[in-house]
């Protein structure tokens, strides 16, 4: 055997272990056929020894690693269950992937945990896609299903199966959502929103708590989602299969009923509720069983309304909600009805005549009270003819009782079901095709197992058969289409096992036999087993308990099962006493009444009081096994007329833990489950296979004398016999070359072996190379070290003779310099002396001549004074004469006044004032005696001073001249030896004085120094924080103005989507009655009347008149006030008025009020209602936020300086003007319009009598358009232009007719004309924008026609207008239609955007990813799965070309209608996104596209899109920033990979990237080479690790939001004059019967 020589030293291996099922080990030496062991080492380092008794019974191998992480695990090299177990596990924790394939199977493991990958963006990027090019996914199994039904005309079954807890539910939900996604999108219709209103209603009858589960389904479902031809959903059916009943009255500890008891419990506060009487669920016995009613994280008031939200979209009343809860009620009130046994060996039973309980039941259910009492406690028989009734013991009664609870819900679950099928069948026509959603219980096995988990087991048993012969015939279509001649393969099939439950005389024939039997019993229906299936040769899957006599064994191909056979025989009759069943159809309530009317009519009830008689033998037959082998029996027949497609739910722990794996659990789920079987299947023929291609690029090194690849499947048939020897474990098909098991993993060994050989060469070559080069460079080195060394020596005898010479030098300059020192030494010693004596005798000189100039000047001072005293005493003597004259002249001036005074007395009364006079002025002479006698005292103390001062100066003079005398008459050479040595130490004083000034001055100036470094460095520091202090201040406003950027652009954002979102709401409302009309015809109409939208008159602009008005102007009315909404629909409008109006028969207007129309009309009204509270609610709180940032920006800006008060300045104009725009996109209606639509005659006529007074002075260069002509004007100018004429038109030209005939209007004062032609010219413009919703060229004409009318509306509008000489405003105010042109315009740009969205999304990825090869590099090559049908190559395959061909025709549809720069660099910033959103998306999903080379290609076609807008100067900064996630994500797949650094590097490079990004493309990465190799665990490990504490750990999604739309900034430009002398109007526009004015 081949596989033999791969168990050599150091082959990995697993063996088998009692926790994890399995662990990996080493081989430590190799293995011969004569081994009865191996040597192993265990992962922890321990050695063991394995025993071998014969080659197969060595442990399986490991897969090499290039297997490692395999997205399909038939492509592993080793199939078996522990290489199947440990890929499981390494997808699941190392790589998150809940995912694999195993050939056809989709194997799905709960993780238990949110993960963000089913939103729509993965909808998108699975929709379309190849199922072998992405990533497993449950939408990928949906989406191949999809496909195949679209392609095959053929329909489709997705069976997802596993135990209770592995995510089935959830699953099966998913894959409905994609099929409403995908299906339902375009249509708009609400059929997929009733398919998935669905889901909530069945969980909440059909699911429940388990010990294994929260929202564990308690029964089998199979939903037949129908479709059209051009595959839109239509209508869905849904069987269900064997709910579990029994739980209805009985629930396991730790276990509730179901879901919707507990839900009704829960509201009983609500009003409706609290007829029903519901308390608690601990107050009713079949909910309090169980124990605690709660479950985590679960609001069962919110699940309640969940549930009436789906039952009113699914079109159920709320008065039969109410019916149904009440029928529910009443189950939990029968519940608490109590029964007790009465006589003497308590035979019979009673109900008391006031139990609440039944009271509460049977005012619910509208039936007898005591007719119920008593046939729960009585039973009917007829004997011989008679009909006796017998009373019945207390235990039948409560088993009667139990019984009716379980038949009522069973016919109220029934009537559920039917009720979804009826609101989901298809009202549009005949389905084409279906695919079919089974979501079914998986192989149960518990403790004590009975007649439910028979019945569980006894359906897995047949959908296994199914499966493996479905796998089996694919393996051999697979064959036959490679062409290969193969043998049968044996796989096991449980056929025996089915004959063994459902064969003649079978487990389910003897049962039903029993239970037809009079005394039949659960005993001896097991003893008849026993003498069936284990006397004589005995059936091979049927064994006895040995410590039981009522069980039975049956070994399923999944596991051995023991069943108790207590119980079967009840279950499977299902009785119910008929007398109940009479009571409840004479109900009061008319659902009760219908549930068993209609029940009563079908032979489904087993009378089991009734024990003989035809009609009881009639009844009989219908058993619950028999009925549930008939509609298992219609379910295989339908599985087996479709397309299946598998998916295995699998558990991976029973804590419910998010990411724990359970080996054991998960290995006992794969036996179940026939995930093993598929792999045995697969083993046991060809399992691996490799194109051609493949193998030769993987394996070119085995092949000997192959350089190029021009014969590959030549070259790969001449080496294959030469590297396996055995012709069996390898064959040759059409396209592809198959591999046993274990032969990859061989050519693995040997390609291994062969690397390492040619690496051994190379090594020896390249040490080889290296050894000469060391000699080469050693002989080199040797040689240049002699050379140096006798330079070295020459160049030291050069050195000393050079330094003989020098010494001899040195000592003569040295001996000259010495006497020449002593010589001037001497020489400047005599100079000095001189100079010292010649200093002395001139200061001796000059000192003489200081004290004489000192002398002349004392003299010239004392001269002076006594010049300036005796001036001074002068002139006192003649002041003082002066004031002597003056002081008689003064006293006989008063006595000359005294006596007059004395002669007039007589007059001082009559001058009594003068009095006043006198005594002031006696008291001013006074005050002047005063100051003179001041003045002579200091005159005197002057002339005191100037005496004394003037002797001192005589004495000090006297003593000078006597000193003078002295010093004159003494000659100069004898001065005494005292005063030589006081002058000496006065000299010597003076010197150490000015030694210290000096040194003094010398410190100042080291401090001046110092302190003027401190100074500047204070100045820097003072300079760094004032920079420092500007450049916080301009953070501040920077983040301030961005936050008002990035709120604006939010405002911006939902504005416009709730624009997006109304202009869908219209379009699904003319979808919604068109779809009507063409359902019910036009009964009462004219057959000649089209559907194509009316003429765009004012009168008919609408399909409503005046009294059902237009959605836009129910939108501009009700946002604003309740008061107008009132208004508008107080008219009281009857239906049959609204019909004709319509022109819908009645039938149709019945459908569309209660379903649809207002529906729809009600969506719209609270759609923008929303909008404009929204808008009011916001704009408050942004104004104080503005108002609040401004003070802080005036506080912080209030010590800056005047750069930075400019630029804070600068910053809030841009605040200011960023508020004006914001204000202006929150503006609402404004109230004078709510006015002018509630009274407008009052405001006509005040408008018309304004506009009349200012009538202004004729205007020119205008157009008239008559009354007459404004519907043609807006026919042949807007709404039925041609193509080819509207695009040769100069840009703008409808804009300009229309405005100039709205001012020729506005000036001549026609405010009606000017209304009705500019909104009928709005309504026409919207109109062109629905016919044209695919052509680029229309719409780009359009968009320009709308902004160029809304600018020069907005220009000319009052309340614009500031310089009437420039512009003459409008003299009617036309706000409304300014306000619907700005947002028809937002309608119009997001149009065109997505024309070249939908054009780009259908080959985009494609293009991006897969488009043109690089020259010089290997073609990419992706390994597909196992049994994927090889695509056909395309010849027109899309490139980049194709993309840039696009965004061409858009940019040249712009251009050519001069649309605005900044428009255009939107639009192309949108564009962009969309583009690397999408390549990204697809990158991250598609693991064949993550290798080095495509990233080479993918950058290569990202540069040629830089280029191509670089071009045309639209590389903008948001264009660039939209693309960086793709290129950090190609440069992510070509750097290094290994170390740490290299981990460090990719966090630097990928800062657009988030973390689980990251890591699905190393996850991802697949090389494509042998240079190439795959991401090791330990570097993402080593990369999550660092992911964990950088800004790349923020929770986002996986995937990009390709439905992002970025709101959209119209410049503000000043529109351009129009005149009509500037117009030229070519003729082909038929508009001549305007006049130029």
């Amino acid at each position: 055997m081949a596989t033999l020589q791969l168990y050599t030293k150091g082959a990995s291996v697993w063996i088998p272990d009692p926790d994890a099922v399995w662990v990996s080990a080493q081989l430590l030496q190799d293995y011969t056929r004569d081994d009865k062991h191996v040597l192993l080492q265990l992962p922890g380092g321990e050695e063991e020894c394995y025993p071998v008794a014969a080659p197969s019974d060595l442990p399986p191998l490991a897969n090499p690693d290039i297997s490692e992480g395999e997205s399909d695990l038939t492509a592993l090299s080793f199939l078996h269950e522990p290489a199947i177990l440990h890929n499981l596990r390494v997808r699941f924790l190392d790589y998150n992937s809940i995912y694999t394939y195993c050939g056809i199977v989709l194997v799905a493991i709960n993780p238990y945990d949110q993960l963000p990958i089913y939103g729509e963006e993965v909808i998108d990027a699975y929709s379309g896609q190849d199922m072998a090019d992405m990533e497993p996914h449950i939408f990928s199994v949906a989406e191949d299903a999809y496909r195949t039904m679209m392609r095959e005309e053929k329909n489709q079954s997705i069976i997802i199966s596993g135990e209770s807890g592995s995510g089935k539910t959830v699953s099966a939900k998913f894959t409905m959502r994609y099929f409403a996604v995908v299906g339902g999108a375009a249509q708009q219709t609400s059929v997929e929103d009733k398919v998935l209103a669905s889901n909530p209603i069945m969980e909440a009858f059909g699911n429940a708590k388990t010990t294994r589960n929260d929202n564990s389904s308690r029964f089998g479902k199979y939903i037949q989602i129908g479709f059209s031809r051009k595959g839109a959903i239509i209508g869905a059916n849904m069987s269900t299969y064997l709910l579990e009943k029994s739980r209805v009255v009985f629930q396991a500890p730790a276990e509730r009923n179901y879901h919707i008891f507990y839900q009704l419990c829960a509201s009983r506060q609500l009003p409706e509720m609290r007829s029903l009487k519901l308390a608690t669920p601990e107050h009713f016995r079949y909910t309090n069983q169980g124990g605690d009613a709660n479950i985590p994280c679960t609001d069962d008031v919110m699940e309640m309304e969940r549930t009436c939200n789906a039952f009113s979209i699914l079109g159920v009343l709320p008065e039969q909600q109410m019916e149904l809860f009440r029928i529910l009620a009443a189950v939990l009130h029968l519940g608490n009805v109590n029964i007790q046994a009465s006589g003497r060996s308590s035979e019979r039973s009673y109900i008391d005549a006031d139990d609440v309980s039944l009271a509460i039941f049977s005012k619910l259910l509208g039936v007898e009270a005591a007719v119920t009492a008593h046939w729960l406690c009585h039973r009917r028989l007829i004997l011989g003819g008679e009909t006796l009734v017998k009373p019945i013991s207390g235990q039948q009664a409560i088993e009667a009782r139990d019984a009716l609870a379980k038949h009522i819900y069973e016919q109220m679950f029934k009537w559920t079901v039917h009720r979804l099928n009826a609101a989901l069948r298809s009202q549009l026509g005949r389905t084409r095709s279906f695919i079919g959603v089974l979501d079914i219980y998986g192989f149960e096995t518990f403790e004590r197992n009975s007649f439910e988990q028979f019945c569980i087991n006894y359906a897995n048993e047949k959908l296994q058969q199914q499966f493996n012969r479905h796998v089996f015939h694919l393996e051999q279509e697979e064959y036959e289409r490679e062409e290969l001649t193969w043998s049968r393969i044996e796989f096991s099939d449980n056929q025996q096992c089915i004959l063994l439950i459902e064969g003649q005389l079978g487990l389910l024939d003897l049962l039903d036999e029993e239970c037809r039997m009079p005394k039949g019993s659960d005993d001896s229906w097991v003893q008849k087993l026993y003498d069936k299936h284990l006397t004589g040769r005995g059936h091979p899957h049927f064994r006895k308990p040995r410590m039981s006599n009522s069980a039975f064994i049956i070994l399923h191909s999944a596991d051995m099962v023991q069943y108790e056979g207590g119980g079967f025989l009840d279950k499977n009759r299902d009785t119910i006493f008929e007398e109940l069943v009479n009571v409840l159809k004479a109900s009061q309530s008319e659902l009760v009444a219908e549930l068993f009317q209609q029940q009563g009519n079908k032979p489904s009830v087993a009378n089991g009081s009734v024990r003989s008689g035809r009609r009881a033998h009639r009844e009989h037959k219908l058993t619950v096994g028999f009925q549930f082998r008939q509609s298992l029996q219609l379910l295989m027949d339908t599985l087996n007329s479709t397309t299946p497609h598998y998916v295995r739910c699998i558990k991976p722990n029973d804590l419910k833990r998010p990411f724990m794996f359970d080996p054991k659990r998960t290995v006992q789920q794969l036996r179940a489950c026939g995930v093993l079987e598929t792999i045995r299947i697969s083993a046991a023929g060809f399992p691996s296979r490799w194109t051609y291609e493949e193998f030769f690029f993987r394996y070119r090194v085995l092949l000997h004398g192959c350089q190029g690849s021009g014969e590959v499947q030549l070259a790969c048939r001449q080496a294959l016999p030469q590297l396996i020897p055995d012709p069996d474990q390898y064959v040759f098909g059409r396209t592809k070359v198959f591999f046993r098991a274990g032969q990859v993993a061989l050519l693995e060994r040997l390609r291994a072996e062969r690397l390492r050989m040619a690496a051994v060469v190379l090594q020896s070559w390249v040490r080889r190379w290296l050894a000469r080069i060391h000699y080469t460079r050693t002989l080199w080195a040797t040689i240049t070290i002699q050379r140096y060394c006798r330079g070295a020596l020459a160049r030291r005898l050069a050195l000393i003779l050079r330094y003989t010479k020098a010494a001899l030098v040195i000592q003569k300059t040295y001996r000259m310099l010495v006497a020449r020192n002593v010589f001037h030494l001497v020489r400047q010693a005599a100079i000095t002396i001189q100079a010292f004596i010649r200093g002395t005798l001139a200061r001796r000189k000059y000192r003489l001549l200081v004290e004489e100039r000192a002398a002349s000047l004392l003299q010239a001072r004392v001269r002076g004074w006594l010049a300036r005293r005796a001036f001074t005493r002068f002139r006192a003597a003649v002041v003082f004469a002066q004031c002597c004259v003056r002081r008689r002249a003064a006293k006989r001036e008063l006595l000359k006044l005294k006596t007059e005074a004395r002669s007039v007395e007589r007059y001082r009364e009559l001058n009594k004032g003068m009095e006043v006079k006198l005594m002031q002025l006696q008291m001013k002479a006074d005050q002047v005696a005063r100051e003179r006698a001041a003045l002579k005292e200091s005159l005197r103390v002057e002339r005191e001073a100037a005496a004394n001062e003037l002797s001192a100066l005589r004495a000090t003079i006297q003593k000078l001249e006597e000193h003078q005398k002295r010093f004159t008459a003494r000659p100069v050479s004898i001065l005494s030896e005292e005063e030589q040595q006081e002058r000496r130490r006065a000299e010597e004083k003076a010197a150490r004085e000015l030694l210290q000034l000096t040194q003094e001055v010398e410190a100042l100036q080291r401090e001046k120094a110092s302190l003027s470094t401190e100074r500047d460095r204070l100045s820097a520091c003072l300079l760094q924080q004032e920079q420092a202090q500007e450049a916080l201040v301009q953070q501040a406003v920077s983040r301030a103005t961005a936050a008002v950027r990035v709120e604006l652009d939010e405002e911006r954002r939902k504005h416009q989507g709730l624009l997006r979102e109304f202009t869908r709401l219209e379009q699904r409302y003319d979808n919604l009655r068109e779809m009507s009309q063409l359902t019910q015809g036009y009964g009462r109409t004219d057959s000649t009347q089209s559907l194509e939208p009316l003429s765009p008159s004012p009168q008919s602009l609408s399909p409503f008149t005046s009294a059902f008005p237009s959605p836009e102007e129910v939108r501009r009315i009700s946002v604003t006030s309740p008061s107008t909404e009132t208004r508008v629909w107080s008219l009281e409008t009857s239906m049959d008025q609204l019909m004709n109006m319509m022109d819908v028969t009645k039938k149709a207007a019945v459908e569309l009020k209660e379903e649809d129309l207002a529906h729809a009309y009600d969506v719209v009204r609270v759609a923008n209602k929303c909008l404009e509270s929204q808008l009011q609610s916001q704009r408050s709180e942004w104004e104080q936020e503005v108002e609040m940032l401004k003070c802080q920006l005036r506080q912080a800006s209030s010590g800056l300086s005047a750069h930075q008060q400019a630029l804070l300045e600068a910053r809030e104009q841009e605040c200011v003007r960023l508020r004006r725009e914001l204000k202006g996109l929150r503006s609402t209606v404004p109230i004078r319009r709510l006015l002018t639509q509630v009274f407008p005659s009052t405001f006509l006529t005040e408008s018309s009598s304004s506009s009349s007074q200012q009538k202004a002075a004729s205007t020119t260069g205008l157009l008239e358009c008559k009354k007459r002509d404004e519907n043609k004007l807006i026919k042949n100018l807007i709404t039925d232009v041609r193509t080819d004429i509207a695009v040769s038109l100069p840009p703008g030209l409808p804009a300009s007719v229309v405005f100039l005939c709205v001012r020729q209007a506005d000036c001549r004062g026609d405010q009606t004309s000017a209304y009705s032609l500019c909104r009928a010219a709005v309504t026409a413009m919207k109109t062109a924008l629905k016919k044209h919703t695919n052509d680029v060229a229309m719409t780009a004409l359009w968009l320009k026609n709308i902004c160029l009318l809304h600018d020069l509306l907005n220009q000319h509008a009052p309340k614009q207008t500031n310089d009437p000489e420039e512009v003459q405003p409008l003299n009617f105010d036309l706000r409304d239609s300014i306000r619907t042109l700005s947002d028809l315009r937002i309608q119009a740009y997001q149009q065109l955007i997505s024309i070249p969205k939908t054009q780009l999304q259908n080959f985009l990825a494609s293009a991006l990813l897969e488009g043109e090869d690089v020259p010089g590099l290997k073609p990419v090559g992706s390994r597909k799965r196992a049994g994927s049908e090889p695509r056909t190559a395309r010849t027109d395959a899309p490139t980049m070309a194709s993309v840039l061909k696009e965004l061409w025709v858009l940019h040249d549809a712009m251009s050519h209608q001069a649309l605005h720069p900044a428009l255009m660099e939107q639009a192309f910033h949108q564009l962009t996104y969309f583009i690397s959103a999408s390549a990204l998306n697809s990158l991250l999903l598609r693991k064949d596209m993550c290798c080095c080379s495509r990233g080479i290609l993918i950058r290569l076609n990202v540069s040629q899109l830089e280029e191509w807008l670089r071009c045309r100067d639209l590389q903008t900064e948001g264009a660039v920033a939209s693309m960086e996630p793709l290129i950090q994500a190609v440069q992510l797949l070509q750097v290094g990979k290994k170390t740490e650094k290299d981990a460090e590097a990719l966090l630097q490079t990928c800062t657009a990237l988030n973390s689980d990004q990251i890591v699905r493309i190393l996850s991802n990465y697949t090389p494509h080479s042998d240079l190439d190799e795959k991401v090791s665990l330990n570097f993402i490990r080593m990369v999550q690790g660092l992911l964990k504490g950088s800004a790349h750990a923020q929770p986002l999604q996986l995937l990009l939001d390709i439905k992002r739309e970025f709101p959209v900034t119209f410049p503000d430009a000043t529109p351009p004059v129009v005149r009509a002398d500037m117009l030229v109007i070519p003729d082909s526009l038929k508009i001549s019967f305007i006049r130029r004015v």
